[in-house]
């Protein structure tokens, strides 16, 4: 199994040329990344754990948000569906979409659960100390399930694409997989969905799902070692998730591509891995705009295997400019 032609420097800038006139639709689990940043020098006397002298914070957006975040620093318009909560990370979350030009009016407020809130105790030196979790995982129901699929349905007739983001965190429902999947395959746009395997059954009739190869191996029962192990799991996956393709994320080995095409690999692109944290919203993003624009799903591939390869070598959930994405390929 091996990658399809290289993709030029030419080709490539008519793809990502395109981007700022593409609207993607991203419906899915919003988070909010808090960084407590801080100085250790010493030990508690109280337990044997480093006391962090608090410096500063820093706030980004996660989850979903960070699909938002990437298609929108890659050039792509973008609207953003998912829940929050009434409390202040969900304001410090408007705020951050707001700031990086994401459309936010279509968030969904349930006043019964929090905003979805990663707190991470950091050092100066990037060295992560602990993590604490505001959350629920409770899938979304009722009135609260009925606003998202409405407020998709509202703004999917604009979209040149629809991405699905699932964490199980509550905002991807059958129903509103179900939704994006009928109106998009009516207006003849692609959906993507980054998956977890629970919902598996969710996904029918997506145009691409993109596991990474643990998701895959959970979903298949299957071992991925070689390029031919993730063409056969690529195989079964499609099986099981009734999608038209499966893009399998694999870290240091590359990306592998099964569509009705056929199957191809794409290598890794050599890079100083300081951070895998959010490389697959990076994935999807790309992969997204690439097809909003024209660029077939093999030419995705490639653009998204250089984006990831940027984003690796930073720290946190981080996003790729047009420019930096384009001078990999010259």
């Amino acid at each position: 199994m091996t990658g399809s032609p290289m993709l030029t420097p030419a080709r490539a800038r008519a793809i990502v040329d395109r981007f700022p006139a593409m609207c993607v639709l991203i419906a899915g689990d919003v988070m909010l990344d808090q960084f407590v940043i801080g100085r250790v020098s010493r030990i508690s006397p109280e337990a044997p754990v480093p006391v962090v002298e608090h410096d500063h914070d820093e706030y980004r957006v996660g989850g979903a948000g960070n699909v938002a975040a990437n298609a929108a620093a890659l050039g792509g318009r973008v609207e953003l569906v998912g829940l929050v909560g009434t409390d202040p990370s969900a304001d410090r979350l408007r705020q951050e979409l707001t700031r990086r030009a994401i459309g936010c009016d279509s968030l969904v407020v349930d006043a019964d659960r929090p905003t979805t809130t990663k707190q991470r105790i950091v050092t100066t030196r990037n060295q992560q100390v602990a993590r604490v979790d505001f959350e629920s995982d409770r899938e979304a129901s009722g009135t609260i399930e009925q606003q998202l699929v409405a407020q998709l349905c509202a703004h999917i007739d604009r979209a040149s694409v629809v991405v699905v983001s699932d964490y199980l965190k509550g905002a991807v429902t059958k129903a509103l997989v179900e939704a994006a999947v009928d109106r998009a395959r009516a207006r003849r746009v692609p959906v993507l969905v980054d998956p977890k395997i629970p919902h598996i059954e969710y996904y029918a009739g997506a145009t691409l799902v993109t596991p990474n190869h643990h998701e895959a191996e959970m979903a298949t029962h299957m071992r991925i070692r070689t390029d031919e192990d993730a063409r056969r799991a690529g195989g079964v996956f499609l099986e099981r998730a009734k999608c038209q393709g499966v893009l399998i994320t694999r870290g240091e080995q590359g990306m592998s591509l099964l569509d009705p095409a056929g199957a191809a690999h794409y290598p890794a692109v050599a890079r100083e891995v300081a951070d895998v944290t959010g490389a697959g919203d990076t994935v999807i993003a790309t992969v997204a705009l690439s097809l909003a624009a024209g660029a077939t799903l093999a030419e995705a591939a490639q653009l998204a295997t250089h984006a990831a390869g940027i984003v690796v070598g930073r720290f946190g959930p981080a996003t790729v400019s047009p420019d930096e994405l384009l001078a990999e390929f010259r």
